[in-house]
């Protein structure tokens, strides 16, 4: 498709998406004719009613977690209820789809109209002669055995080291002694944890690696755009691959691929019954962790900027795009040489409910990007003992939970970047390499609607 083709698509979609949105505003308009602006105050106090219910839900044990579940399921129902009680059994499904047909028009067009970007570190991958791939048959429930993976990949020529399941290997120690028997290539089906000490090693060794999306979630696998459904396509690198450089990150001294959570995420990850009952041990423990005990405060620095009293961090190689920071989706780069950091911090069911209302623009939530972050154990509001709280916190240990792997770590907890230090073997044809959701713009798309065709191009 030519650029005046894109050109003239996004021009027609950002002219449907301003349609959509302003028949959406207009129907809301008229909905207040009739039923007076009162019913959306209603409206928003009942998300914050929600939101309040679930910080209770979350916080606290027996009957004020019974009420919190109460008010989070009864408050939507509650303001549907008042909805059509009001007349707006049809304009309120009227202005929701109007307005997801705005947004889906919107990014349409972002998308047509987006200009090619710094290309990433893309080369012809040569086909290695000596692959090794570390594989672990219980990752993902499975999958290396549902899909065939040691057939297809021994098929290709490859080498396969399976891991025991239920015994504990030294996958790192594997790896590099694959490199001194001889291998040119890296690869690993298994969780991002496994992904991350294999990584280390290949990048160590100036090594491609192979990514292979057997794991449970493959955040790595998604944001290098792998097919997540049949993990065996990965494997076609092997044969006709692209080379890519991407960014290593390092949490003191240990790589990750994807993200270094602290606070709350990582200390129940701690719990040795978290991994077969993930529901039911946060559930369990949320209550110390958010309203004081084992979870406390957590302070950082970002290039030198304090992020302070933060009941979760989230560091990622990268930052993450999405709408909304909630919403952590997927990051469109991974070589643009920074850590995303998400902090959160809500000090009662007020600040829940205004986050719900407000969202990204909520004093709760820290959002900025950092090429060096540093962690330690919160000091606490106690400014008469603030000296022996950085004392101590300058010598404790914090949970940490490395691309969702439980560590313990010495605080300071240093986070930083190996800029493009690893090279990625991809398969040349990647069917969610595409698949990027671009920032919504709404300045662009009103320029975009009012844009006309330049001279020459076709009507």
């Amino acid at each position: 498709m030519s650029r005046a083709d894109h050109s003239d698509r996004a021009r027609s979609l950002a002219r449907c998406a301003v349609l959509a949105a302003a028949a959406a505003v207009l129907v809301v308009l008229l909905s207040l004719l009739r039923t007076g602006p009162l019913i959306i105050l209603q409206g928003l106090a009942g998300l914050a009613v929600c939101a309040v219910g679930a910080w209770w839900f979350l916080a606290h044990r027996g009957v004020v977690r019974v009420l919190g579940g109460a008010l989070a399921v009864g408050a939507p129902a509650a303001v549907l209820a008042l909805f059509l009680y009001g007349g707006l059994w049809f304009t309120a499904p009227a202005g929701v789809a109007l307005w997801a047909g705005a947004l889906a028009c919107a990014r349409g067009a972002l998308r047509a109209d987006r200009r090619p970007e710094r290309p990433a570190a893309v080369r012809p991958g040569r086909p290695p002669r000596r692959p090794v791939l570390i594989m672990n048959p219980a990752s993902g429930g499975g999958k290396v055995a549902r899909f065939g993976l040691v057939e297809r990949a021994e098929a290709l020529g490859a080498r396969v080291l399976l891991l025991t399941p239920g015994t504990r290997t030294d996958v790192e120690e594997l790896a590099r002694k694959a490199v001194a028997e001889g291998a040119d290539l890296l690869g690993v089906a298994g969780g991002d944890g496994t992904q991350a000490l294999v990584a280390a090693v290949a990048a160590e060794h100036d090594l491609p690696f192979l990514v292979i999306s057997a794991g449970t979630r493959n955040h790595l696998a998604m944001d290098l755009g792998l097919d997540r459904s049949d993990p065996s396509r990965c494997l076609d690198a092997l044969t006709d691959g692209v080379e890519l450089r991407v960014d290593l990150g390092d949490v003191a001294g240990r790589a990750f691929v994807n993200t270094v959570s602290f606070g709350v995420y990582a200390a129940i990850v701690q719990r040795p019954e978290y991994r077969d009952a993930k529901a039911g041990t946060a559930l369990d423990a949320l209550p110390d962790l958010l309203a004081g005990g084992a979870g406390e405060r957590l302070d950082a620095l970002a290039d030198g900027l304090p992020v302070s009293g933060q009941q979760a961090l989230l560091v990622s190689n990268n930052p993450y795009s999405a709408a909304d920071p909630l919403e952590v989706g997927r990051r469109p780069r991974l070589d643009g040489g920074e850590l995303g950091v998400l902090g959160i911090r809500v000090d009662g069911a007020a600040q829940a409910a205004d986050l719900a209302v407000r969202g990204a623009l909520s004093p709760a939530l820290t959002v900025l990007t950092s090429r060096r972050v540093e962690v330690r154990a919160g000091a606490g509001d106690d400014s008469d003992s603030a000296a022996d709280s950085a004392a101590d916190s300058a010598a404790a240990s914090i949970p940490v939970a490395v691309d969702g792997e439980a560590l313990t770590l010495p605080t300071p907890v240093v986070c930083t970047l190996r800029p493009r230090a690893l090279r990625v073997l991809v398969p040349r044809n990647r069917p969610g390499a595409m698949d990027q959701v671009p920032e919504l713009n709404w300045r662009r798309i009103a320029t975009l609607a009012l844009d006309r065709p330049g001279p020459g191009a076709r009507a």
